[in-house]
C-alpha cells in the first residue's frame, strides 16, 4: 500500500491516517487556529533538520563551482558534487530505502529518492538541490499545519483550571483538580473559569458556556443548577459541589470524542487510500515504460541533449507529478477542518463518516416530546371517574393524582416529571408509597404494585385493549386529544380511576429550523408515540411535512425503514435518552443537549451540545460544504496532474517544475480544505 511518510513527528501521515490533527471546540479564550501563521511557520521551517542538511548541500555545490577558479583539480570538484546527494538528501534517501526494502511500500520518499538519483545521473545536480528545497518546504507546510492544530487542542484543554479552591470545614485550600472527589465543595470567584462539573450549592451568577456549547451568551445560574468545567463565572461568588471526577468532566469527554472521531475514516478517505495504493505503482510502471519504449524500440535519446530533454528526464518528471500526495492529504485535511468548525459551534460529529453521511440526508425524522416541543409538559386537568366538579380540586382527583405519581416516581420520561411536579404542587406526592415490581410497557405506559394491588398508568389504546374503560371517560380523553393534549389514564385493580391531560409547547426555534431544512430540500417527518390529536396540533404549528403518531417503539423503527426505502439516507433527531433504538436504526442519529448528559454524548452519531435545534441546519450546510470541498480537491488534483504529465511526456517541463506543480497542488488542496474551518453560515 502506498503511504505518504514524513520525517518530522509533527508531520502529517497522509497515507490515510488522519494526519495527526486534533479537533476541538474554539471557546472564548482560545484563539482561532491560524494554520498559516507565517511568522510561526518560518520558525518551524528553519528549525527542520532536513533544511540544515539541504543548506550544507548548497554550500557544497557553491564550493564545487568556485574551486576551479583557484586552480583546484577538476577531480575534487566531481568528488564534492557527488557528496551533495548523500548529505543534502540523507533523510529522503534513508526513508525511501526503508520504505522500499524494509516496509515494502511505495511512497513519496521512494519517488523522491528515484528522482534525486536520476537527476544526478543526468548531470543535473543543481536541479536535484532545487527538488530537495521544494520538497523540504512542502514538508514544513504540512508539518506546521499539524503542529498548530495540536496546539489548539492543548490550549482548549488548558481552559479548565488545573487547580481549585477546595472548601473543607470552612477553610479554603488550593489543590490540584486531580485530588478532588465527588461530593467535594469548591469556591469559584467572579471572573474565574470553573475547574470541575458540579451543582451550585450557594450563590448565583451568570455563566458563559461558549467553551462547551459554542453559544457566547451569559446564562443565569443559581443554587441547584448544574455547571460545567471551562465555563466562565460572571459576577457572583459560587459554592459548587463536584459531581464528576476530572477525567469525566464534560470538557474531557468532548476532547476524547473529537480525538477518537479522527480514527473513524469517511468512505471517501478509505476510497482515496485504496486508490493511492493502486495509483502509485501504476504511475511508476508508466514512468518506466516512458523511459524504456522510446529508447529501446525507437532508438531515441535516453540522456538530455542540447536541444531536448531525454526520455530518462521525462520519465523522472512523470514520476514526480504522479505522486499521490495531494490526493491523499486533501480528504483528511478537509474532513478534520469540518470537524473542527463544527466543534467550535457546539456540534460534535463522532467521526468523518458521519460528517460525510449527514450531507447525503434526504429526510429527517424528529421525535416530538423534548425535540420539537420544549419537553416540559404541564398537567392541565386531573379528572377522576367519580369527580363531580372538575373545575375544583377534590379528594377523588387528589387520590387519582397520588396514585399516578406513585407509579411514575422512578420514571425519567417528561410526562412522568410533569405528573410528579403537579403532585408536588397539590401536596399529594408521597401520599401513596412508590409502586413496587414496576414493569415498563414500551410506548404505552407502565404497571406495578401499589398497596398490594396491580396498578397501571398509560395511554388510551392500552386501556381500550386491556381494561374495561367507561365510555364517558373514553369520550372525554378523545376530546382532550383532539384538542392537542396528551392523556394518561390510571387504574388500580380492575377499576379505572380517571385520567390526566397534559399539554406541551413547541420549541420557539422549531418552525424556523424546519423551514430552513425544507429550504435545503430535506423531507421532515414527526415520529411520535403520542396521540394523533396532540401530534397534529404541534405539526400544524410547525409546518412539518409528514406526521406518524401513536407509534410503539418497534413501529418507530419500521417507520424509519420505510423512510430509508423512500428517500435513501435518513437522519433521526431526538433527545438521546428515550430515543436510543431509533437513533441507532437511522443512518445518522442526532441528539440534543450533550452538555447536560454523558448518556447523550455516547448515544448519537452527531451531538448538538446546546439543548436546541438551531445548530441543525448549520451542521447540514457544513457537511455539504465539506464534501463539496473534497470533490473539488480530487478533481483539481487529478486535472492538474494529468495536464502536467502530458507536458512531461512531451519534454516540456524541467524536473523542478514537475515537483513545484505537485507541491503547488498539495498546498492548494490543503488551503481549500482548510476553508471548512472558516465556514460562516451559522444562522438559520
Amino acid at each position: 500500500m502506498s503511504e505518504h511518510h514524513h520525517h518530522q513527528s509533527s508531520s502529517c501521515g497522509c497515507s490515510g491516517d488522519t494526519c495527526g490533527l486534533m479537533v476541538t471546540p474554539d471557546p472564548e479564550g482560545v484563539k482561532h487556529n491560524k494554520i498559516l501563521d507565517f511568522k510561526g511557520f518560518w520558525q518551524h521551517f528553519w528549525q527542520m533538520p532536513e533544511l540544515k542538511l539541504v543548506i550544507h548541500g548548497i554550500l557544497l555545490l557553491a564550493i564545487s563551482l568556485f574551486l576551479p577558479r583557484f586552480g583546484v583539480s577538476h577531480r575534487w570538484t566531481i568528488i564534492i558534487q557527488l557528496l551533495i546527494l548523500p548529505v543534502a538528501g540523507w533523510f529522503v534517501l534513508s526513508h525511501g530505502f526503508k520504505s522500499l526494502f524494509i516496509r515494502r511500500k511505495l511512497n513519496m520518499d521512494v519517488l523522491m529518492s528515484l528522482a534525486l538519483i536520476g537527476a544526478v545521473l543526468i548531470g543535473e545536480g543543481t536541479e536535484a538541490l532545487i527538488l530537495l528545497i521544494l520538497f523540504t518546504l512542502s514538508e514544513a507546510i504540512e508539518g506546521y499545519t499539524s503542529a498548530s492544530a495540536r496546539k489548539v487542542l492543548t490550549e482548549f484543554a488548558d481552559l479548565a483550571p488545573k487547580e481549585a479552591l477546595r472548601l473543607t470545614n470552612g477553610e479554603e485550600s488550593l489543590v490540584p483538580v486531580e485530588e478532588l472527589k465527588i461530593g467535594d465543595r469548591i469556591i469559584v470567584r467572579a471572573g474565574d473559569r470553573l475547574p470541575m462539573d458540579g451543582i451550585i450549592i450557594s450563590g448565583e451568577s451568570e455563566l458563559n458556556q461558549a467553551a462547551i456549547t459554542g453559544e457566547s451568551a451569559w446564562i443565569s445560574k443559581q443554587a441547584g443548577d448544574e455547571v460545567l468545567s471551562g465555563t466562565i463565572n460572571g459576577s457572583g461568588l459560587l459554592e459548587v459541589e463536584v459531581t464528576r471526577l476530572v477525567e469525566d468532566t464534560t470538557m474531557q469527554r468532548i476532547i476524547r470524542l473529537v480525538t477518537e472521531a479522527q480514527a473513524s475514516k469517511a468512505k471517501q478517505e478509505k476510497f482515496i487510500d485504496k486508490f493511492a495504493s493502486i495509483y502509485t505503482p501504476i504511475v511508476m510502471l508508466i514512468a518506466i515504460l516512458v523511459v524504456v519504449i522510446p529508447t529501446v524500440f525507437f532508438k531515441q535519446a535516453l540522456w538530455n541533449t542540447a536541444h531536448a530533454y531525454g526520455w530518462l528526464h521525462r520519465g523522472l518528471s512523470l514520476l514526480m507529478i504522479g505522486c499521490p500526495c495531494a490526493l491523499v492529504i486533501s480528504t483528511p485535511v478537509t474532513i478534520i477542518s469540518g470537524l473542527t468548525r463544527a466543534a467550535r459551534s457546539g456540534v460534535i460529529f463522532k467521526g468523518g463518516v458521519y460528517l460525510e453521511g449527514l450531507s447525503k440526508v434526504k429526510a429527517m425524522a424528529f421525535d416530538k416530546t423534548g425535540t420539537l416541543t420544549r419537553g416540559e409538559p404541564k398537567v392541565e386537568l386531573v379528572k377522576a371517574v367519580d369527580c363531580e366538579n372538575s373545575d375544583e380540586p377534590c379528594e377523588p382527583c387528589d387520590n387519582l393524582l397520588a396514585l399516578a405519581s406513585a407509579l411514575e416516581e422512578r420514571s425519567h420520561h417528561p410526562l412522568s416529571s410533569a405528573i410528579l411536579e403537579h403532585a408536588e404542587d397539590r401536596g399529594v406526592r408521597g401520599k401513596i408509597a412508590p409502586a413496587e415490581d414496576l414493569k415498563v410497557l414500551a410506548g404505552r405506559g407502565q404497571e406495578g404494585t401499589v398497596n398490594g394491588k396491580k396498578a397501571t398508568v398509560g395511554s388510551l389504546p392500552l386501556f381500550l385493549a386491556e381494561h374495561r374503560t367507561p365510555a364517558k371517560l373514553v369520550d372525554e380523553t378523545r376530546q382532550a386529544e383532539a384538542d392537542g393534549q396528551t392523556t394518561v389514564l390510571v387504574c388500580d385493580g380492575d377499576s379505572v380511576r380517571g385520567y390526566l391531560s397534559l399539554r406541551d409547547q413547541s420549541r420557539p426555534e422549531a418552525t424556523e429550523v424546519l423551514n430552513a431544512l425544507q429550504d435545503l430540500n430535506v423531507h421532515t417527518v414527526m415520529l411520535t408515540g403520542d396521540n394523533a390529536g396532540a401530534a397534529q396540533n404541534i405539526a400544524s404549528q410547525l409546518g412539518i411535512h409528514e406526521v406518524k403518531s401513536s407509534l410503539l417503539p418497534h413501529e418507530k423503527l419500521d417507520a424509519l425503514e420505510l423512510l430509508q426505502e423512500t428517500f435513501g439516507t435518513v437522519a433521526m433527531v431526538g433527545d438521546g435518552i428515550n430515543d436510543g433504538p431509533a437513533l441507532a436504526r437511522a443512518d445518522i442519529g442526532v441528539a440534543m443537549g450533550g452538555a447536560a448528559s454523558a448518556q447523550i454524548l455516547e448515544t448519537a452519531d452527531v451531538v448538538l451540545m446546546n439543548n436546541d435545534l438551531k445548530r441543525l441546519p448549520f451542521a447540514l450546510r457544513l457537511s455539504r460544504f465539506t464534501n463539496r470541498l473534497i470533490r473539488q480537491n480530487i478533481l483539481v488534483s487529478l486535472g492538474v496532474k494529468f495536464a502536467v504529465a502530458i507536458l512531461a511526456i512531451l519534454g516540456l517541463t524541467p524536473l523542478w517544475v514537475a515537483v513545484l506543480a505537485d507541491i503547488g497542488i498539495a498546498l492548494a488542496v490543503t488551503l481549500n480544505g482548510l476553508r471548512a474551518t472558516s465556514f460562516e453560515k451559522e444562522t438559520i
